[in-house]
């Protein structure tokens, strides 16, 4: 009862701290985890102990199926090769390169502890980096890479994870045995994933006709591809990553209108809430951290923490960099990036490399003994590293990540020239087929019909969109657009006071209900319409 009632606690003071990120603009993440820190350091509060195997369970499934669930699997296909030099090439090699560092320059640190601390803190964090760097303008191309690697790296750095913990435990490693391993892994895993997702998807279509039905098995599915996966030894996060990929993409044709809006809605609540507990959680684990650390002097720490860090930082920047700047020199077989990034796009996209509940969850895993029965040595210096990483990718450089932006003149993307072009299209499209298709109804019906459309027509061409926009960046304002569109929002708000006039006359609640319902519901379509800038 009392870990509910402190979780509890947490909650409200996560919807407190969300006011205040979205007034103040301050990242949401980066304010959580510091909250976590300050809250960790009063004394006498209990501590709240992050069991790794309920991390990995309970928030990992959901948080990766949904960013998987967002993420377009053109651009994910398109750019497959950037995101699988960043996803696969540069974890290893930041597992290997922090692993020699902590081994040469940490007293008495072994080969196996090197490389396991190695993989822990190899791959950025799917929910940091699309967190921190929501809103800043990215160009879709480096946004959908940034995603893409976040989605694949932690099943390459969880898979170097598993090997390197093997070595530390029983004593043992064949590398090329492990190579095998990490091949079955990944491919059976994605296999997994694909059936899960097609099952799942024969599943709506043949037999799910309820919206409840549709939102349960949508929230259960990423449990199923990650157990599935798990029991056969293979990648969980991959097997996940797939399914949310492979149905996202069938979404339009195997849930209804109405199962789509409650399935958004409550993914929202739920990303909302995982999300902060797993940012707010990290912070809080300082205390249990330092426990085991009275064998080590603050200089010490300090210093081994800043150089692991210091190394993780340039690793990412030492391999980004070169492989993104000789795609056009290299066999474009090897290196081609399909949609290639500006220099300045390069440095950010070298620069959002911030760690997460991945790495937290998986230090946390470490076993306190061997199998001999004897203690691993060097566990909690693993969490402390582990921890500074994650502070010093995700504060400073999350923090630093605007500023950089404005340094390098990117110019701020919009997506509202090409919003504006793709609904002129649907637009035209479906005035067509009016036309010749619908030419024998009833005139009244027709025009009535028609002029529904017509009137999308006109408003979208009296968009005040200049027309050499993606030229210089800037957008004018939308005047005539979302004006008409205000027009009628404050016309549903009419209606709106009008039936709560009736709540006190004895009216029908339920036709009140239904019909506030159909208020809402428009004036979400509405607003979402809107053009923001």
């Amino acid at each position: 009862m009392e870990n509910i009632a402190i979780i509890v606690i947490l909650l409200f003071g996560i919807a407190l701290l969300a006011i205040f990120s979205k007034k103040y603009k301050f990242p949401f993440p980066i304010l959580l985890v510091i909250t976590g820190v300050l809250i960790s350091l009063i004394p006498g509060l209990p501590i709240i102990k992050l069991d790794p195997q309920v991390v990995l369970l309970l928030f990992m499934p959901p948080l990766l199926y949904s960013a998987a669930w967002h993420t377009s699997w053109h651009e994910f296909r398109t750019n497959i090769r950037p995101i699988s030099l960043a996803a696969i090439g540069l974890v290893l090699f930041t597992t290997v390169l922090v692993a020699i560092v902590a081994h040469s320059f940490i007293p008495y640190f072994s080969w196996p502890m090197a490389f396991l601390l190695g993989a822990i803190i190899s791959p950025p964090d799917a929910v940091a980096a699309t967190s921190v760097t929501q809103g800043l303008g990215l160009r879709p191309t480096l946004l959908n890479i940034l995603e893409g690697e976040s989605l694949l790296n932690d099943a390459s750095g969880l898979i170097a994870y598993k090997f390197a913990l093997v070595a530390v435990t029983a004593g043992n490693f064949v590398f090329w045995s492990a190579g095998l391993t990490f091949l079955y892994s990944s491919i059976l895993g994605v296999g997994i994933g694909f059936a899960v997702g097609y099952l799942i998807h024969l599943f709506y279509k043949k037999f799910v006709c309820d919206d409840t039905i549709a939102v349960a098995i949508s929230l259960l599915t990423p449990y199923a591809a990650y157990l599935i996966a798990e029991h056969f030894e293979t990648s969980g996060v991959l097997a996940v990553v797939t399914a949310g990929l492979f149905l996202s993409y069938r979404s339009s044709r195997i849930l209804s209108h109405s199962a789509r809006i409650m399935t958004t809605s409550i993914w929202q609540i739920i990303n909302y809430f995982l999300n902060s507990l797993v940012f707010i959680l990290i912070g809080l684990q300082l205390r249990e951290i330092r426990s085991g650390l009275s064998n080590y002097s603050i200089y010490e720490l300090f210093l081994y923490g800043t150089i692991v860090s210091i190394v993780v930082i340039l690793v990412r920047f030492l391999w980004i960099i070169p492989s993104i700047l000789l795609s056009n020199k290299v066999s474009e077989k090897i290196f081609k990036f399909n949609s290639k990034l500006t220099n300045s796009e390069t440095i950010v996209f070298a620069w959002s490399g911030m760690r997460g509940v991945v790495s937290m969850a998986a230090a946390m895993a470490i076993p306190f003994t061997l199998k001999s029965g004897m203690s691993l040595p060097d566990r909690s210096l693993v969490l402390y590293l582990t921890f500074c990483v994650i502070l010093v990718t995700l504060i400073p450089l999350g923090l630093t990540l605007p500023w950089l932006i404005k340094k390098l003149k990117i110019s701020p993307y919009s997506v509202d020239m090409e919003e504006y072009e793709i609904r002129n299209s649907v637009v035209s499209h479906t005035i067509s087929y009016i036309e010749e298709n619908l030419s024998l109804m009833n005139d009244d019906l027709l025009n009535n019909i028609k002029s529904k459309y017509e009137v999308k027509y006109n408003r979208l061409q009296r968009t005040d969109l200049p027309s050499n926009y993606f030229g210089n960046g800037k957008l004018l304002p939308n005047q005539i657009f979302n004006e008409f569109t205000k027009v009628q929002i404050e016309l549903i708000n009419i209606e709106r006071q009008e039936i709560e006039k009736m709540h006190s006359t004895g009216k029908n609640e339920e036709i009140l209900r239904k019909m506030i319902f159909e208020l809402d519901l428009e004036e979400t379509r509405l607003q979402i319409e809107m053009y923001q800038n």
